[in-house]
């Protein structure tokens, strides 16, 4: 019952974004004059939306619309889809209940040229393709990318209709922003879904070179999580250099030597000597001292 109630929310939608169209071109469609989409039908033939999200209308206000109506007529008709001989309400429900009220057998519509079944068919075919057990991440990101854009959705409503996690939907749709070589990788099976999510956000170039090593030396995720941590916080780098860096310390004979050879200001540390130069006079010096043979 869930998951039915939550595709209802979502045709709900649709439908609504459908009156609204038509309504606010209701000039529009007066100026043109257009008799196949105006019509004087009856009011018995007219279905309520099954997915008006409103259940609850203020009698008190409904019945002022009724005596209004009755005094001026209808201003702006209501808009209904043509189905199985009938039509479904989209837009104006309180004028229908005002009409109604008012013992009107008949109101003015504006009939929308939409198919409901191919609507319908189109949501409940991409939900479908959503639940099977065999999609693979990538398959399922372009499903969801797919509904996201046709019914013009966000993360939260598609949730709803397909009944899985904001953060489930967002995180498999981030796969899409992966390299054509990764995501080639997680649909042939050589990659996880969670090695895959890992990757996200990195270089191009550092994300083949990962997989392939993910793929060579057998990385399991919280191998990789641990590798991308390294690389991103620079610990790689920084090993690097401390590698460089070199292993002896000056003795205090070797320093007291430097200091008697070297006819300068100077700052020894334990493996560096730091030669002051305070003028320009003091450059040339030094320039000449190591000129000597």
């Amino acid at each position: 019952m869930a998951k039915k109630s939550a595709l209802g929310r979502g045709l709900g939608d649709i439908l609504g974004d459908i009156g609204a169209t038509y309504e606010s071109q209701f000039n529009e469609v007066l100026e043109d004059d257009n008799s196949d989409l105006i019509a004087e039908i009856d009011i018995d033939l007219i279905e309520p939306n099954p997915y008006q999200p409103r259940k609850h209308f203020n009698q008190e206000k409904l019945q002022e619309l009724s005596d209004s109506i009755k005094r001026h007529g209808l201003l702006q008709p209501i808009v209904v889809i043509e189905h199985d001989e009938r039509y479904i309400l989209i837009a104006g429900e309180r004028r229908l209940r005002a009409s109604k009220l008012a013992k009107f057998e008949t109101i003015k519509a504006i009939i929308a040229q939409i198919d409901l079944e191919e609507i319908r068919m189109r949501e409940l075919a991409l939900i479908e393709n959503i639940q099977r057990e065999n999609l693979n991440p990538i398959e399922l990101a372009m499903s969801y990318k797919e509904l996201i854009e046709v019914h013009k959705i966000t993360h939260d409503e598609l949730s709803n209709i397909v009944n899985k996690s904001r953060t489930q939907i967002t995180n498999t749709l981030r796969l899409l922003n992966l390299d054509e070589y990764v995501q080639n990788a997680l649909i042939d099976g050589k990659i996880t879904q969670g090695h895959a999510k890992i990757l996200v956000g990195l270089d191009s170039k550092k994300q083949k070179v990962l997989v392939d090593s993910i793929v060579g030396q057998k990385l399991s995720v919280r191998d990789l999580e641990k590798i991308v941590s390294d690389v991103k916080s620079g610990k790689s780098e920084t090993k690097s250099n401390k590698s460089t860096k070199p292993s002896f310390k000056l003795t205090k004979e070797q320093k007291e030597k430097l200091a008697e050879l070297l006819p300068f200001d100077i700052k020894i540390k334990s493996n560096s000597v730091e030669i002051l130069l305070h003028s320009e006079k003091k450059l040339q010096e030094f320039i000449s001292f190591i000129k000597k043979d």
